[in-house]
């Protein structure tokens, strides 16, 4: 059943008109082998994993590579079989970060280091039988296959389901509001049984009543695939009468896809200041993260591999899957090149992605994707002098958080860190659309999250003086 919902969350923006997400949403998913992957031992920021490999280890696609030392870390696995070439320290955003480069063996079969265990699976196919698979079972699966968040920040997928709250609710998230990005859209149009699958696994692992695969209206050919996939679910007679999935289709709106905004846009529930989605009986994850449920739990295949969507100023715009580890360069050569000399590299989308280079020459290393990379953009350069605030009032009007971006943005650079948090700095989502909607070209999201990362610090620090 699909259901059309109004969105309710407040602020927001509409950032493009769809000519954006024109340049590759036709294009179809292709697989990219390569000769050497470097894999970071940091998948996401604060997520660091000790690795266990050294030079000249043999290893198998999929085969355990690094341990978990953080409580942002997932297990890390090998994206390709070969050899360890080098464990070395590789730069990215500036941080020397350990990796493990891995070169592919010549002997190895064509396909074998892209991460095809289970790629011919019945799950890809049909609908599975998942009745004699435990809810612990799943669990391990999400831990041991080092699932993380592929659409935001990375968070390991387990630590969501191993909640002592009680869930009802389970969101998946494929809005893709994140301009130019359609990385995941042709994943709901080319994968729909292992990302269904993938639901079913993550809605019994959850414990929740009800799930639903959320995406905006500007997407009708990804709503109607999964509707006819989950038609023909229902009546293959594999289902259990719990399985309650739903397609939501929300109205085009950037943040959607924000979890508190998708929350509040399907459930009109309010997650509160400092609480997190299961406080209100939901966990939110990504449509990439619930397809590479089904691949570890259904195929055995751990994380070692994603869609990416490389766009923009490239001569061949498209969306690649690749190992985790594949080189950023290679993949921008492989979309034809870029096509402005002056030019910004970022990684993921233009609203919440970092910037990785300025008119890159096409020859240096730029960065390596990790498990949560969506999109390699390439725009051109445009130097935007910063002008004094005019206090019009446009960022307030659009925050989805319901903040005041430009007093946090003066009480920031006063240093006075008190008034960022009576301003509620600690709530800013860094979704960009203060920034992008102020005419005075301020860095409203850089100074606003920098502000809500220094309130958080002085908040775990009163609550270690009080413990």
């Amino acid at each position: 059943m699909q259901k059309k919902r109004k969105s309710v969350f407040p602020g927001g923006v509409h950032p493009t008109d769809g000519s954006d997400k024109a340049l590759s949403k036709d294009a179809a998913i292709k697989q990219y082998l390569l000769d050497t992957v470097t894999i970071l031992s940091e998948q996401s920021f604060g997520g660091k994993c000790r690795l266990l490999v050294k030079p000249g280890d043999k290893v198998k696609a999929g085969q355990l590579i690094g341990e978990p030392e953080a409580f942002m870390a997932a297990p890390l696995h090998a994206s390709m079989s070969g050899t360890v070439l080098d464990v070395k320290e590789v730069m990215n955003q500036g941080r020397a970060i350990l990796a493990c480069v891995i070169g592919r063996d010549e002997e190895e079969a064509e396909g074998s280091g892209a991460g095809q265990t289970g790629i011919a699976a019945a799950y890809r196919k049909e609908a599975a039988d998942i009745r004699q698979i435990s809810r612990e079972e799943i669990l391990a699966g999400l831990r041991d296959g080092g699932l993380t968040g592929m659409g935001g920040a990375g968070f390991p997928t387990h630590k969501k389901y191993e909640t002592d709250k009680s869930i009802d609710t389970l969101l998946i998230n494929g809005a893709e509001c994140e301009p130019y990005l359609t990385c995941d859209y042709r994943l709901m149009l080319e994968e729909g049984y292992a990302l269904l699958n993938g639901v079913r696994l993550l809605l019994k692992g959850s414990g929740a009543k009800q799930a639903y695969v959320c995406l905006e209206d500007n997407k009708p050919q990804a709503a109607e695939n999964l509707n006819e996939i989950l038609s023909g679910m229902r009546k293959s007679g594999v289902m259990e009468d719990g399985e309650q999935i739903e397609i939501a289709v929300l109205p085009t709106k950037y943040p959607e896809g924000g979890e508190r905004q998708l929350i509040q846009a399907v459930t009109g529930r309010e997650v509160p200041m400092g609480g997190l989605p299961a406080d209100v009986g939901v966990i939110v994850s990504n449509v990439a993260t619930a397809r590479a449920a089904a691949d570890m739990i259904l195929g055995g295949l751990p994380l070692i591999r994603r869609i990416v969507t490389v766009t923009g100023c490239v001569k061949e715009p498209g969306n690649y899957l690749v190992p985790v580890g594949t080189s950023a360069k290679e993949l921008v050569e492989l979309a034809g090149g870029v096509t402005v000399e002056k030019n910004r590299i970022i990684a993921g989308g233009p609203m919440t992605g970092p910037c990785m280079a300025s008119d890159w020459n096409g020859e240096d290393e730029l960065f390596y994707i990790t498990k949560n990379t969506s999109g390699i953009l390439v725009l051109p350069d445009s130097a935007c002098e910063e002008q004094p605030c005019i206090r019009c009032g446009g960022c307030e009007s659009v925050c989805p958080a319901g903040l005041t971006p430009w007093q946090i943005d003066f009480a920031f650079q006063q240093e006075d860190y008190d008034l960022c948090e009576k301003l509620y700095a600690s709530e800013c989502i860094a979704c960009g659309c203060c920034s992008y909607i102020c005419p005075a070209k301020r860095e409203l999201t850089l100074r606003t999250r920098m502000a809500r990362d220094a309130v958080k610090q002085r908040m775990r620090e009163r609550a270690v003086k009080k413990a």
